[in-house]
C-alpha cells in the first residue's frame, strides 16, 4: 500500500508538524503583531509543545485517534477562539467516522474537507475575509484534486501545501472581516495573516515529513 500511511506514520507525521510549528513561534508573533495581539505564535506553540508530548505518550488504535488527540490537546491547551478553532481543524473531521488504520489522499481530503466546513459554520468565515480559511479551503482542494488524479501521497500533500501557501499570500489583498484586525479596514492590506500563516506551515510540514521521512 505505498500511497498510505499507517498509524505510527500519521503521528510521526503530525509530531513533525508540531516541531516545525514551535520553530515557528517567532515568525507567527511577528506577522500578529501587526493585525493582532502578538499572541498567536506564543498560543500555537503553547498548544503544539503539549501536542509533542501528548503524541509521545501513547499508543493509537486509529489514524482517527491520532487526529483526535492533536485537536483535543489543541483546545485543551492554547484556550481563545484560537484553541478552539485550531482544535476544530483536527476533531471535527473524523467526528462520526469510520476507523481506519492507513490513511490515503482521499481519506485526508474527507477529514479535512468535513474539518473545513465544520470552521465554518462555527467561525462563519469564507475566502477573503482574512482568516485561516484562506489558506485551508485551497489546501483542501489540493488534497481533493490529488486524490481525483490518484497521484501519489507526497504529490498530493505537495499540491496541498501549495494550495495553503497561496492562500496565506492571499490574505494580503483583503480587508478583515473578524477580530481585532477589522478595525484596521483598508490599511491591513499588505499584511499578513497569522492564522492562514499557521495553516499553511501545517500543511508545508506534512508535505516535507512525506517527502523527506515516507
Amino acid at each position: 500500500m505505498k500511497d498510505t500511511i499507517n498509524i505510527r506514520q500519521t503521528r510521526d507525521m503530525f509530531l513533525f508538524v508540531a516541531h516545525k510549528i514551535v520553530d515557528s513561534e517567532q515568525l507567527l508573533t511577528e506577522i500578529d503583531s501587526k493585525l493582532g495581539d502578538g499572541d498567536h505564535g506564543f498560543g500555537m506553540a503553547l498548544g503544539f509543545k503539549a501536542v509533542e508530548k501528548a503524541l509521545g505518550e501513547r499508543e493509537f488504535s486509529t489514524v482517527e485517534d491520532v487526529f483526535q488527540e492533536v485537536g483535543m490537546t489543541l483546545l485543551d491547551t492554547m484556550g481563545g477562539a484560537s484553541g478552539v478553532l485550531f482544535g476544530t481543524m483536527f476533531i471535527s473531521g473524523v467526528a462520526g467516522k469510520e476507523s481506519h488504520e492507513r490513511a490515503d489522499l482521499a481519506l485526508l481530503a474527507g477529514i479535512f474537507r468535513q474539518a473545513l466546513e465544520a470552521l465554518k459554520k462555527r467561525g462563519r468565515a469564507r475566502v477573503g475575509d482574512k482568516t485561516m480559511v484562506d489558506a485551508f479551503e485551497p489546501a483542501v482542494a489540493g488534497l481533493e484534486e490529488g486524490a481525483a488524479k490518484a497521484v501519489s501521497l507526497e504529490e498530493g500533500l505537495a499540491l496541498c501545501a501549495a494550495g495553503a501557501k497561496k492562500g496565506m499570500e492571499y490574505t494580503r489583498e483583503c480587508v478583515a472581516r473578524f477580530g481585532r484586525a477589522k478595525s484596521y479596514g483598508t490599511r491591513a492590506i499588505g499584511l499578513q495573516d497569522a492564522g492562514a500563516t499557521s495553516v499553511w506551515i501545517i500543511f508545508q510540514a506534512m508535505s516535507d515529513w512525506a517527502s523527506e521521512h515516507r
